[in-house]
């Protein structure tokens, strides 16, 4: 398989608008079509030995793999986690995707050192992917340089009867805001998500991405914490993409 390479069109700050293949960056693929090397699985709380162990597992399996994307593994240790996506790369794969995203959704400090330093490591021309975000959650990592998403989170939610809208995430047993069936809650909540991309990218070519992500930072005391520690520890990574007038 022909991999493709990110075309940036446009920056504000560390965000990206671009091209990849077909697709208008960022933007949400459907899970189905991910075509992903197999790779080793491993917990993000492990000993260093077996995250060790699950990224050499899963650059032998990536050597003799043709798909488009390649899993970034090393679980909670980032020099792993770099080593893993630089061999990547050096194999030809120009999209990764970030393995246990949904633990490191929760813990903002391990997700803005991670995010962080993949993007410094890797081209810029090489799509990161975080799957399992939800909506509230798009404009930041968006900021922070991701390219691409999955829309897994929307059935995940449709099962647990949890409605997106672009700015928070509500159960419909506590907040009956609207009355849908599974399917046409994970159809509605696709909508709200690719809204919100949409919504990002207009972001960037207006050069308002950094209002959006502070509009939104406010939904969730994790999104929060995630921009602040972004804008207190992380400032040179910030300063290097965004203009001084």
């Amino acid at each position: 398989m022909k991999k493709s390479m990110l075309e940036i069109k446009i920056h504000d700050g560390p965000g990206r608008a671009g091209i990849y293949g077909e697709l208008t960056t960022p933007a949400v693929l459907p899970l189905e079509s991910i075509s992903l090397c197999e790779d080793q699985a491993m917990p993000y709380e492990v000993p260093r030995d077996l995250a060790k162990w699950s990224v050499e597992e899963t650059l032998k399996k990536a050597g003799n793999c043709e798909e488009e994307f390649a899993v970034v593994h090393g679980s909670k240790y980032v020099d792993l986690r770099i080593e893993c996506a630089e061999k990547l790369e050096e194999m030809g794969f120009n999209a990764l995707l970030v393995a246990n995203s949904d633990e490191l959704l929760q813990r903002p400090r391990d997700l803005v050192k991670l995010v962080t330093s993949l993007r410094e490591a890797v081209s810029p021309n090489t799509a990161l992917c975080l799957p399992f975000a939800d909506t509230s959650f798009l404009p930041l990592l968006a900021y922070m340089g991701l390219d691409l998403f999955s829309d897994s989170v929307c059935e995940f939610y449709g099962y647990l009867n949890i409605i997106m809208t672009p700015s928070a995430s509500y159960n419909l047993e506590k907040y009956p805001l609207m009355e849908l069936n599974t399917e046409e809650l994970i159809e509605y909540n696709k909508k709200s998500l690719d809204l919100v991309i949409k919504e990002i990218y207009e972001n960037i070519k207006n050069g308002t991405l950094r209002n959006l992500v502070e509009q939104r930072s406010c939904s969730s005391p994790a999104i929060m914490s995630t921009l602040r520690i972004l804008d207190k520890e992380y400032i040179s990574f910030l300063e290097k993409y965004t203009p001084i007038h």
